[in-house]
């Protein structure tokens, strides 16, 4: 059942990173581009979690260094959307 919950968390970030992606694509904003790469981020993290045995171990790190990434990420598109704002 865990690994069906998992297939399914992957396939709703690939698709927010579609939904972003072709936004980016429309608009050419940095925002839709760094959203693009956090949900494809979140997407292969929850594909380790399917994949990896035993990925609630705490000796696996591995796994939720791409979460990570993802959030480190939406972060920095924050950031960099409010810097350009005050620019204008």
């Amino acid at each position: 059942m865990k690994t069906f919950l998992w297939g399914v968390l992957t396939m709703s970030c690939a698709v927010a990173a579609l939904f972003f992606f072709h936004y980016w694509r429309l608009s050419r904003d940095r925002l839709f581009a760094y959203f693009t790469v956090a949900f494809a981020a979140m997407g292969l993290d929850w594909l380790g979690h399917a994949f990896v045995p035993n990925p609630n171990d705490p000796l696996r790190p591995e796994v939720y260094a791409l979460r990570l990434f993802a959030f480190i990420v939406i972060l920095v598109a924050i950031i960099d959307k409010n810097r350009q704002s005050r620019r204008r």
